[in-house]
């Protein structure tokens, strides 16, 4: 068992019913595999995504994912890395090619198991799995150049809070209650860190 990964999760507060049960779940697989941390494990492993806000708290950065055809975050395996807000921060940088993304807190702001459906990666066939995920609520100079990794999306831009929903295609539409509970997490940051 990752003891630094186990501990990392337990510490985590769950904020609504589907966290906790979510957190019971992401602990008792840390505990039976050792290889959560990489992708070899094709039942469930380990990813982490930057909530990226601008710097008034107005858009979210988003990305055009080629394999679900939709809008959505970054975010990314951990391929091996215990560190998940680094792992955060690099998948920001890489899919959306910014340098300017730091993180607002040091601690996870949300988690959820996400499913990803079979797909074919680099001409190889993935199996449908689950991405036990953690976020990173983060923030991003929305002036700097995006850039995006062409190999894994198709744009990037800034997308207003309350329009991040209508931006999800039909085909991923379960990501909508995630978008909308990390939405509720800027809005609490917000209430907490008053300008």
């Amino acid at each position: 068992m990752n003891q630094v990964l186990y501990e990392q999760m337990k510490q985590y507060i769950p904020k609504c019913e589907q966290e906790e049960q979510d957190k019971k779940v992401m602990l008792r697989y840390i505990e039976l595999f050792d290889n959560i941390l990489i992708r070899e494990n094709e039942f469930a492993h380990m990813t982490a995504s930057p909530w990226i806000v601008n710097e008034d708290f107005t858009k979210v950065l988003m990305i055009y994912h080629k394999i679900y055809d939709s809008w959505g975050w970054c975010g990314g395996h951990c391929d091996g890395e215990e560190n998940l807000q680094h792992v955060a921060l690099k998948e920001g940088m890489e899919e959306a090619g910014i340098t300017s993304i730091r993180p607002l807190v040091n601690e996870i702001i949300a988690i959820d198991i996400l499913p990803s459906i079979a797909h074919r990666k680099r001409g190889k066939f993935v199996n449908t799995h689950v991405h036990l995920n953690v976020a990173f609520l983060c923030m991003a100079n929305e002036k700097e150049l995006l850039q995006h990794n062409e190999e894994e999306t198709e744009g990037a831009m800034w997308v207003p809070l309350e329009e991040v929903c209508a931006k999800v295609s039909e085909c991923d539409r379960e990501m909508i209650p995630v978008y909308q509970k990390l939405n509720e997490r800027v809005k609490e940051y917000q209430r907490n860190h008053p300008r």
